[in-house]
């Protein structure tokens, strides 16, 4: 592959939707709201028409001047319209290639590759260092293989239908899982967000007031009537997240490859992420408030690397969900550097007060107000110390601590229960805090950080003995590793 080489036309299409994707909601503005009622609809017409064919030569201008090449060891990318940029990515910083097909990729037997490098900011071409948007899967294999080469010179590399045959698929979703993601996922609020996001889009010709009375009209039609649409509304966002997760996950596949590990998914847009184990920071144990009463979690990676713009690159799940008492099986055998069936430490008993003071103070100004202004039906609001003393018993019962062969574990709550494992030579700083108030009860809260992509991720527990807090920095300190 040393001679330059373009990427398969299907990338020019992609590029014009995406640029098309970035200017929807002016473009909407322009057609729809600047060309009503007036003398220049045949300007904004075709207006409209000129610019997306604009759209679409500027795709295939994108597309005829990015070149891509092997040479010397290196990945070479040229590109540019009217500046020519050069971009040389020597093998030995790639640290990933992650792989994925979108609908148009699918139907011409193409795959988008992503290049991640260590250091890598969100910087390069796209959202990564840089981006192969449409190559047959022929290159992309014959690129990995250059890759393995290059960081295995020992052994050859196995093809994909090797790899598949072998032993190494460690976790493969079922049905059963998948279903049960995709109805626990929580998605709902996700898809409303979105719908409210695009509609806040067009706030400036929205017609409140005709809404306003539309929506009086609409509660004076009764009680009945508007619980059964409410609910109507809720059922359709849940099925619609229902099959977005289920598209997304579906396939779902860990195998360890040499020493990384291989992640794919996804029906419509099947996706490939290799993490390399050595880049491995953390690994999290996340149980939502619908999950956790089932006994089902979820498995995460924090990863040193990945793209600043790419959340999903550096915080990577490896189990989707699965049975908690699972997870110490399924992740021991490739992640045999970590512990997981630990011993925690709880919080003390004294620091329980604490949790229901802070969680009273989030809540009372709400109830205040609502037995101000909505009398006597405000004073119901009252329920909410109740549920914030629920609350804030859970935050105290689920905060805990653990050291166990330099591995430190941190579990704690906030919406989602984490349990957080950490190697001690992962860790990149720790922090022990005291307030004024913590100091009179002997108490602390404690932080560790490790790298996750660009950034820090780790955990945070509050309120711990503060003895305990003290032997955990010095487990951490250089002197006691000394």
């Amino acid at each position: 592959m040393s001679e330059p080489k373009r990427l398969h036309p299907v990338a020019a299409v992609v590029n014009a939707l995406r640029q098309l994707k970035e200017l929807i909601i002016p473009f909407l503005l322009f057609v729809v709201f600047g060309s009503s009622g007036t003398k220049w609809d045949h300007f904004y017409f075709y207006g409209s028409i000129a610019a997306v064919i604009l759209v679409f030569v500027y795709g295939v201008l994108t597309w005829y001047r990015f070149t891509y090449r092997i040479e010397q060891g290196e990945l070479r990318i040229e590109y540019g319209l009217i500046v020519r940029k050069k971009r040389y990515i020597p093998f030995e910083r790639i640290q990933s290639l992650d792989l994925s097909e979108g609908i148009l990729q699918r139907m011409f037997g193409l795959v988008k590759v992503k290049v991640e490098t260590a250091g890598s900011g969100g910087m390069g071409l796209q959202d990564g260092e840089a981006v192969l948007t449409a190559i047959t899967k022929q290159d992309a294999e014959e690129i990995h293989n250059y890759l393995v080469s290059i960081k295995r010179t020992d052994r050859l590399v196995h093809d994909e239908q090797e790899q598949e045959a072998s032993e190494n698929v460690l976790y493969k979703i079922s049905i059963k899982e998948l279903l049960m993601l995709a109805s626990t996922s929580g998605g709902v609020g996700v898809v409303i967000s979105a719908v409210m996001a695009f509609v806040f889009q067009f706030e400036e010709f929205i017609p409140y007031e005709q809404i306003f009375d539309g929506v009086e009209s609409f509660v004076q039609s009764g009680f009945v009537f508007v619980s059964f649409v409410v609910f109507a509304g809720f059922l359709l966002a849940w099925i619609i997240a229902l099959f977005g997760t289920m598209l997304k996950y579906a396939n779902f596949t860990v195998r360890k490859v040499d020493n990384d590990l291989v992640i794919t998914r996804g029906l419509l847009e099947k996706r490939q992420f290799t993490i390399p184990l050595n880049r491995i920071q953390a690994v999290r144990i996340s149980e939502n408030l619908i999950r956790q009463p089932l006994g089902y979690a979820a498995a995460y990676i924090e990863s040193a690397g990945g793209s600043a713009l790419d959340h999903e690159s550096s915080k990577v799940i490896i189990l989707p969900i699965v049975k908690k008492s699972r997870t110490p099986d399924l992740l021991e055998l490739y992640l045999t550097d970590y512990q997981f069936r630990n011993k925690l430490t709880p919080a003390p008993l004294r620091s329980y007060g604490r949790y229901l003071f802070k969680g009273w103070v989030l809540v009372l100004p709400f109830i205040l107000a609502a037995i101000w202004f909505f009398r006597p039906w405000g004073y119901t609001a009252l329920v909410l110390l109740a549920v914030s003393a629920l609350w804030s018993f859970l935050n105290f019962k689920d905060a805990g601590w653990g050291i166990d062969n330099g591995m430190l574990t941190f579990r704690y709550r906030r919406i989602v229960k984490n349990t957080v494992f950490m190697r001690k030579n992962k860790v990149q700083s720790f922090s022990v805090k005291e307030s004024f108030f913590q100091r009179k009860k002997k108490l602390a809260t404690v932080e560790a950080i490790v790298k996750s992509g660009h950034g820090g991720s780790g955990g945070k527990v509050i309120d711990l003995e503060k003895k305990d807090a003290e032997a955990i920095y010095h487990w951490y300190s250089h002197e006691a590793a000394e």
